[in-house]
């Protein structure tokens, strides 16, 4: 079996106070038997006043969460994915963008989130990322101690052709981490990310963002870790934050695409079918 853990944060808006609780967290990951650390979306800012977080938000190379987290991989010997931070690009934009740090401090890969999430909720909430930050358009896998794993975010889970090309990518296990608001949260959460790990015939590790903010926003958390049959492995409650671990048998992606190999099965559906 493969120990991971999980991070369930309230994130603030302050990156240093950000940044120590992700160490923090690391350092509990690797006390407890994981190889593999994964983050919420946004670990190292979750500011909606965006005045205020652009004065917080640099690129890659001065991100201070990002050279933390760099540095206490090494000093671990810890792999983490961080859900994903904030980062000014060359063009000034924002990007939405995930990290996969090996353990030897170092970006094994970077994923920049494909879908905005530009919503108007019937409460009333309503969020436009796309005014600030700019969609990526890569799918993204790479190589680590918990098979191969695909990356995602967020608002990702909601498009089924993301996961589609996971899967076929033959990804063990997928990322999808998240900052849901609290009434999508209630109402699909849980159905979401199972679908995934059944579609995708993959692990789901679903490190969430939970509760009040500094900036006012709720977030629903129950992070979650699926396995490919889409049983629930761990739900972290929508409460306090903290850290979970959960054991990947390395087999069980195997055994289930062997007993419904859905993806090998899988036909093209072209347009002229349904003329």
């Amino acid at each position: 079996m493969t120990r991971v853990a999980i991070l369930q944060m309230t994130t603030g808006i302050d990156p240093v106070v950000n940044a120590a609780t992700i160490v923090g967290a690391m350092e509990h990951a690797k006390a407890g038997g994981a190889v593999m650390l994964f983050t919420p979306e946004m670990s190292g800012l979750l500011d909606r006043d965006r005045a205020r977080a652009a004065q917080s938000i640099t690129g890659e190379a001065n991100d201070p969460v990002l050279a933390q987290v760099r540095e206490a991989a090494a000093r671990l010997g810890l792999w983490i994915a961080i859900g994903s931070l904030a980062i000014r690009k060359e063009d000034g934009r924002w990007a939405n963008r995930a990290f996969v740090i090996d353990d030897a401090g170092e970006i094994a890969a970077r994923y920049d989130k494909i879908h905005m999430f530009d919503v108007d909720l019937a409460n009333g909430e309503s969020w436009r990322e796309s005014s600030a930050y700019a969609a990526g358009d890569e799918v993204v896998t790479v190589n680590t101690p918990v098979g191969r794993l695909g990356l995602t975010v967020c608002y990702d889970v909601r498009f089924p052709a993301l996961f589609e090309a996971l899967g076929q990518l033959q990804c063990d296990v997928i990322a999808i981490p998240a900052a849901f608001t609290v009434p999508t949260g209630r109402a699909h959460w849980h159905l979401l990310q199972r679908t995934r790990a059944v579609e995708a015939s993959a692990f789901v590790i679903a490190a969430a963002q939970v509760g009040q903010h500094q900036d006012g926003r709720a977030t629903y958390g129950h992070s979650l870790a699926v396995d490919p049959w889409g049983e629930v492995l761990l739900d972290m409650g929508g409460e306090t934050s903290g850290v979970g671990f959960v054991d990947i048998d390395p087999v069980r992606t195997a055994e289930v695409r062997r007993q419904l190999p859905s993806l090998a099965n899988r036909r093209a559906i072209h347009d002229e079918a349904r003329r």
